[in-house]
């Protein structure tokens, strides 16, 4: 049985711009026929990851890099350090294993693929030593291809990974992260600003440099899900540590656009965490229509309507959560914990999800 962990956020951010279009502007997107402020899913996985090594090992976390010869190379080069191996050319070993596994390396280039391929570390490490055991065994196609579907980094089993040349090195992500959208609608302002020049002559006037940026504030619904089961196929007793790196990342992390000029690090106001038997369960529709703006702003209103759209959901189209914590609030059926007890409890469900074999 599917076992899944819905996590729900309500966040809220001053003046800022975190997530940019191609114009400079902060991303939007109409919904309820209201434009909201938008932060894309790309954008707060990659904060997410960032994020990763404050929680687990950085072994642990992989790398979306075209500079795969060098990662392999790197790991040939100290695996035959450490066991005095005397390697005439560790490059052209790196090219070999990655081509007999099945990627196409550009010829004329010392980087690696065309398109950004994620390897973990223990990846790169098994290629190493299978480039290194015979001279044959970088030409050893099934070890080459096992070598990159065994041992993936956290992020990955998380996330996934797609690989054109060959599906069979395709990871499903066992994560899906929503893009984050305002509870309400939202106008996008201009900063006008200008820049002393340091070194011009006391009686020059004018600025050094005039600019404009562009800027937005919001209360955020932000969700993701993961999928216990698939997870567990991935990381086998690594389960718990990957939640709990995954929801302390979600919670804490954040997007570094533009952060210089705003200092928008903010943490959330709200999360609520389900666990479901049946499937997830995105709470988006609360805010289709858009909460109205007033005098006591948008958080307890954004609250309230969370709290409600999840009662109806719950009871007349899907089942009750199996469990719920709530962090900043109070919802019905829901246990109000701190984070560090949230963390114990999703310890405990892993734990026990992990012991039985993945619910079997």
């Amino acid at each position: 049985m599917s076992k899944f962990i819905d996590l729900h956020v309500l966040q809220t951010v001053p003046p800022s711009c975190i997530n940019r279009d191609d114009t400079g502007s902060p991303k939007t997107a109409v919904y309820g026929g209201v434009v909201r402020a938008r932060v894309s899913s790309q954008s707060w996985k990659h904060a997410m990851r960032e994020a990763f090594p404050d929680h687990m090992p950085e072994f642990y976390k992989g790398s979306r890099t075209k500079l795969i010869v060098p990662m392999v190379r790197e790991q040939i080069e100290k695996i035959a350090g450490e066991k005095g191996i005397s390697v005439e050319s560790p490059e052209k070993l790196a090219r070999a294993v990655l081509t007999t596994a099945g990627l196409k390396l550009k010829e004329d280039s010392n980087l690696g693929t065309d398109a950004l391929f994620f390897m973990s570390a223990g990846q790169a490490h098994a290629l190493a030593e299978l480039a290194l055991k015979n001279p044959d065994a970088a030409k050893d196609k099934k070890a080459a291809q096992e070598a990159l579907r065994s041992n993936p980094s956290v992020d990955m089993a998380l996330f996934g990974r797609m690989v054109a040349d060959d599906k069979s090195l395709n990871y499903d992500a066992a994560a899906q992260v929503a893009h984050a959208i305002s509870t309400h609608g939202v106008h996008t302002e201009y900063d006008y600003f200008t820049a002393v020049d340091d070194r011009s002559k006391e009686d020059s006037s004018g600025a050094g440099h005039i600019g404009t940026v562009e800027f937005a504030s919001s209360t955020m619904y932000r969700y993701a899900t993961v999928n216990m089961t698939e997870l567990f196929m991935s990381v086998g007793e690594g389960l718990s540590d990957a939640v709990s790196a995954f929801v302390k990342a979600f919670i804490h992390s954040m997007p570094t656009g533009k952060q210089n000029t705003f200092a928008n690090r903010t943490l959330p106001d709200m999360v609520y965490v389900t666990i479901r038997d049946d499937q997830p369960v995105n709470l988006s529709g609360a805010f289709e229509k858009a909460v109205r703006m007033g005098n006591e702003g948008y958080v307890s209103a954004s609250i309230e309507r969370l709290a409600q759209y999840a009662e109806t959901v719950y009871t007349e189209f899907a089942a009750p959560p199996a469990a719920a914590f709530v962090l900043g609030a109070d919802i019905k059926d829901a246990r109000r914990v701190k984070e560090p007890e949230l963390l114990e409890e999703l310890e405990k469900i892993t734990e026990e999800y992990r012991k039985t074999g993945g619910g079997r």
